[in-house]
């Protein structure tokens, strides 16, 4: 049984600041915003984020282990290599606007509806994930991975750069504009004139 303590914080706004007695774990946020703080030297293990928004914050390479993060947002942040794959996976529910999300990882992550809009995803990896009905609008997916991944019903509108295997991936009813079928044909060296 550990004895260490666990801060809990809710309806905070913390703002260019760290959080005060800040130990990094077993902390718990609910209903807060965390905006433009650098969270570059910090590891966020066995946390838990519910209903709670990071806005211009720097979240790169950040440790996640064990942590919960549910309903949260991230707006306008950068969060290039964060591997949710380690957050707990019964709690996981995120959306992304305007983020920095390269080389991310989202591994057997379950994230139906997840919204990643204006996002660069690129070399994220979404190998196994369940993306269905994700909105990918207006990101970019250079070199993203995407295998056995569940993109059913997911809008690719407006999104950039991807290349999805329709046989190694579940793509029913998953919604592309007609630019973006080079994408899905990639694996077949067919030259598609505009």
């Amino acid at each position: 049984m550990s004895s260490e303590k666990t801060t809990y914080y809710s309806d905070t706004k913390f703002v260019k600041t760290n959080l005060p007695g800040f130990s990094g774990n077993a902390m718990q946020f609910e209903n807060c915003i965390f905006s433009t703080i650098d969270f570059s030297e910090i590891n966020l293990n066995h946390c838990a984020f519910v209903d709670c928004e990071f806005e211009y914050c720097n979240l790169s390479m950040l440790k996640f282990n064990g942590s919960i993060l549910n309903n949260v947002t991230f707006k306008d942040s950068k969060l290039t290599g964060v591997d949710f794959s380690r957050t707990n996976e019964t709690f996981f529910s995120v959306n992304f606007y305007n983020c920095l999300l390269d080389y991310a990882v989202f591994f057997k992550r379950k994230n139906k509806k997840g919204i990643f809009k204006g996002c660069s995803l690129i070399g994220a990896d979404f190998t196994e994930a369940d993306l269905s009905e994700a909105i990918f609008e207006g990101s970019n997916l250079d070199v993203a991975v995407f295998m056995q991944t569940n993109l059913s019903g997911a809008d690719f509108r407006q999104a950039v750069n991807f290349v999805i295997d329709p046989e190694q991936n579940l793509v029913k009813k998953a919604r592309f504009e007609l630019w973006g079928l080079p994408g899905l044909l990639a694996k077949y060296g067919l030259k598609i004139d505009k």
